[in-house]
């Protein structure tokens, strides 16, 4: 019998139609699954092969959501001199019930969709619902996402933005305001993104040891921040203010820990799933300083995968090839 998967490119990935808004439901729910421990995801392991570049192996599945497969991702910071993404790859997803690989499909624009998606459904438990002011440090693909999903959450009115090379962060400037309509500055310092916002991320490449540019008495009080590039831009005082610090995946970040990342980070609150199901409480006061470092998780892209899927074969998109 002969049997057939469909490939999707990224243009395929991007022309499915699938929103924000429906990733970040998809999340909610499937870290509704993982918290009632109906959910399968092995630690991703992973491959070195240039100083701070990974290429990682991420298996999961959800049997509630029929979905079973892996991504083979890279990130490579060097990639951005010479003028290639830094991430990049593909993802897999299986038939549940007989283990055939039914799509091949680009990770490029599924990894940044799903990585903001994260940090809004964290903000919808730890950031203040009022919030309106964004700080963005690293003008990249994840600044344009993270926009893109937390205005899904938190009534956002103006972003102020960060990059090292100023070229970059005026070029997502202008992107933004005429994308989201939103008033974007461009701050010439680290310090004026995070002071005086409500919202921070960061967003750069995920370095060992970090940088730790961000110091204590930065990060307002009642502030939330999402960390994108795991601990990199913070130092250990702007750790020691947090009051709630949270991970989608307290496992992983164990194992990252041993490997040397997280060295100082504050005592873990909950990880995503538990705030999902209530288990543990999110934001209970307009002063605490919140945090979530989201590592981006397989069970991100096996929530968000099937939706491409389907949507992609409703539009007939995609090159059909024999296995």
């Amino acid at each position: 019998m002969d049997h057939k998967l469909l490939y999707l490119s990224r243009r395929d990935v991007e022309s499915a139609g699938l929103t924000m808004r429906e990733i970040i439901a998809a999340l909610e729910a499937m870290f509704r699954e993982k918290g009632e421990g109906r959910v399968e995801m092995p630690p991703k392991p992973g491959i070195h092969p240039r100083p701070d570049a990974f290429i990682h192996a991420m298996p999961a599945c959800i049997p509630a959501a029929a979905s079973a497969g892996m991504k083979w991702v890279s990130g490579y910071p060097q990639n951005q001199a010479r003028g290639l993404p830094y991430i990049s790859g593909l993802l897999i997803l299986n038939d549940a019930d007989n283990g055939l690989p039914v799509v091949v499909m680009d990770c490029t624009w599924i990894t940044a969709m799903r990585t903001g998606a994260a940090s809004a459904l964290a903000a919808k438990y730890l950031a203040r619902p009022g919030s309106e002011t964004l700080g963005i440090l690293g003008c990249g693909v994840q600044a344009r996402s993270h926009v893109e999903a937390l205005r899904e959450v938190r009534p956002l009115r103006r972003v102020l933005a960060y990059d090292i090379d100023p070229r970059a962060a005026r070029t997502f400037a202008e992107g933004a305001t005429e994308a989201f309509d939103l008033e974007v500055i461009v701050s010439a310092s680290p310090r004026e993104a995070v002071t005086g916002a409500d919202i921070v991320v960061t967003a750069g490449p995920i370095l060992k040891p970090p940088h730790a540019t961000i110091r204590g008495g930065w990060l307002d009080r009642g502030a939330f921040a999402s960390l994108v590039d795991y601990d990199s831009y913070w130092h250990p005082e702007a750790f020691g203010e947090v009051d709630k610090f949270c991970t989608d995946d307290l496992a992983q970040l164990e194992y990252y820990r041993s490997c040397g990342y997280f060295q100082n980070i504050p005592r873990i609150h909950a990880e995503l799933s538990e705030l999902v199901t209530g288990r543990k409480p999110g934001r209970e006061s307009d002063s605490e300083r919140t945090m979530a470092c989201n590592l981006g998780i397989a069970l991100d892209d096996m929530a968000t995968a099937p939706l491409v899927y389907r949507l992609a074969l409703a539009k007939g998109l995609g090159t059909w090839l024999s296995l």
